[in-house]
């Protein structure tokens, strides 16, 4: 077996998941034990511009690296830089720093200005090595116009970074054969492990001839994770090969790293499963996974689409395109001139159905609980249309209770009470409805898109409205509605003072608070619509009457009952 060597990157890919916020006591005793380990290169974290988010690791000052290598003999000491997020300034030479090697990770399109700056980094007298992020969706021309480059290059390293997990073992001599061509540099792999490919991957890239593999101490990495260094090590181990030991890293993970676990979780889940699946950056899958509003079908089917524009990294405004535009469909018919075919348009019964009467539209806010009474009250003097939606907890028996959340339609319909009507989502098949409940119901008309202003055209609302409360708003005035009231519609900001934003505990809710900043934004727009459309029409505005989020809509219970 051709002798590889080992590069351990627990604190510096560990560090996504928590902001590289690791103390400078875990990170000498991680040191130490790779030492021990017989592992060849520690590298430590990021060199990047400084910011006041992250920690030390993401920066590596030269005190901090210092403290915690001081009197520790053995791997030698890496850092990596994103391409595009260093000043050059920040590398200083060899001869002032303990950093020996420094990576430089880097996607297909700025390839040729990395391998400048590789140039640079290496007349500071590093060791160099570009990590080429995303290989596997490289077309064979862009595989073919990287080896040209690199024969020119002043790399010691080309890496191939299994970015998102989607490499498979049959697919790994093709990919490195063409690099362990090239005449003067080494070629690395770096796996991820979305699919739980890591092991079974490396393997085979030593089989193929890879010159070093990275792997991190309890497989803790960005997304899934990465090769458990500790497997390696005891494979290694038990072939025969005497420069490693994997017992201090065994011990390092029962004193530290599964405490480490259960406080920050890593590992196989399914957002990287499904990300590693379609070869493409796992933001895609959790993101949408996270909303909460979609099923894994709608999942799936938009991970087609992104496969098929073959973005590099991830885009925000691609998943912002498929969300305006609706989760429905496949590769196949998700496409957006095709957008008017796909949202076929019902016709409603309920136009004009209670006209003139009053509406009550119940949100699920923590605030729908706590003012009970009070909303009682209300309903008890005004008798309005009560619109409810998702899981009310029978605190009230709605007249009509909706759902156009595929996912919280499959979770609730259970819990709708007999007397209420339902009103299901335009976007909700039939035999998805007769699966989960053999009720009557209504369908609520409505296109489910983003990119449409509010606006009614033969009682069809023309948008989702962000969020279902929201959209009840809409069908109360395509039935007629005198008065819009609502109660329970606190809005998302309220997460930001860490409550949480319903009044039930629904699992795993988006720990990313910009999701909720977005979802507020998003509702507030349309509410603002609604409002305009009201007043527009000569009716009042929406009177919100419990605590909320959106201000400009707040009138007190007080000022009713």
């Amino acid at each position: 077996m051709k002798r590889i060597k080992i590069l351990d990157c627990t604190i510096r890919d560990g560090g996504y998941l928590n902001n590289w916020n690791f103390n400078k006591k875990l990170v000498r005793e991680v040191y130490r034990a790779v030492s021990d380990a017989g592992i060849d290169i520690f590298e430590i974290g990021f060199k990047s511009k400084k910011d006041n988010i992250n920690g030390i690791w993401r920066f590596c000052k030269e005190e901090d690296l210092r403290d915690v290598t001081l009197g520790i003999s053995g791997a030698r000491i890496g850092v990596m830089i994103d391409f595009g997020k260093v000043d050059i300034s920040q590398i200083p030479p060899i001869s002032e720093t303990v950093i020996d090697i420094v990576r430089v990770a880097v996607h297909k399109n700025k390839i040729p200005a990395a391998l400048k700056l590789i140039d640079y980094i290496k007349q500071r007298g590093f060791t160099t090595s570009i990590q080429m992020m995303g290989y596997s969706t490289y077309t064979k021309k862009e595989q073919k116009d990287i080896v040209k480059l690199l024969e020119n290059s002043n790399a010691d390293y080309a890496y191939i970074a299994d970015s998102y997990g989607s490499i498979l073992p049959f697919q790994i001599k093709e990919l490195f054969e063409p690099l362990l061509e090239i005449p003067g540099i080494k070629v690395g792999f770096h796996p991820h492990n979305s699919l739980q490919m890591a092991f079974a991957n490396t393997l085979e890239a030593i089989k193929t001839g890879v010159d070093i593999i990275d792997g991190s101490i309890f497989g803790m990495g960005r997304g899934a994770g990465n090769l458990p260094i500790e497997t390696i090590i005891s494979y290694l181990q038990l072939q025969g090969t005497k420069k490693y030991n994997v017992i201090p890293i065994l011990h390092c993970i029962d004193k530290y790293f599964m405490d480490l676990k259960r406080e920050v979780d890593w590992g196989y889940q399914l957002p990287y499963m499904l990300s590693g699946m379609f070869d493409c950056h796992p933001y895609y899958s959790k993101n949408l996974i996270e909303l909460r509003d979609y099923t894994i079908e709608d999942v799936w089917n938009a991970l087609e689409v992104v496969q098929e524009l073959k973005p590099i990294g991830y885009s925000q405004n691609i998943l912002d395109n498929l969300i305006a535009n609706g989760l429905i469909g496949s590769k196949k018919t998700f496409k957006k001139q095709n957008n008017e075919k796909r949202h076929i348009q019902c016709a409603p019964n309920y136009i004009n159905r209670h006209n003139k009467r009053d509406f009550l539209v119940l949100g699920n806010g923590p605030s729908l609980k706590k003012y009970k009474d009070s909303i009682e009250e209300f309903i008890e003097k005004y008798n309005p249309i009560v619109l409810g939606a998702n899981y009310l907890d029978n605190l009230f028996i709605p007249d009509y209770h909706a759902f156009h959340s595929k996912r919280r339609f499959i979770d609730y319909v259970d819990t709708v009470n007999q007397k209420s009507r339902l009103l299901i989502g335009q976007n909700i098949s039939d035999k998805m409805i007769k699966k989960y409940t053999q009720r009557k119901y209504e369908k609520l008309c409505h296109k489910d898109v983003l990119n449409e202003d509010f606006h009614i055209i033969d009682g069809v609302i023309q948008t989702n409205c962000g969020t279902v409360s929201v959209l009840l708003m809409g069908i109360a005035i395509v039935m007629g509605a005198n008065r819009i009231f609502s109660a329970g519609l606190d809005g998302y900001i309220n997460l930001a003072s860490k409550e949480n934003m319903l009044f039930y505990k629904e699992k795993d809710l988006p720990k990313d608070k910009e999701i909720f900043i977005e979802k507020h934004k998003t509702c507030e727009h349309f509410l603002n619509q609604i409002n305009d459309y009201l007043i527009k029409n000569n009716k009042e505005g929406i009177h919100i009457l419990s605590p909320t989020g959106y201000k400009k809509f707040y009138k007190d219970f007080k000022n009713y009952v």
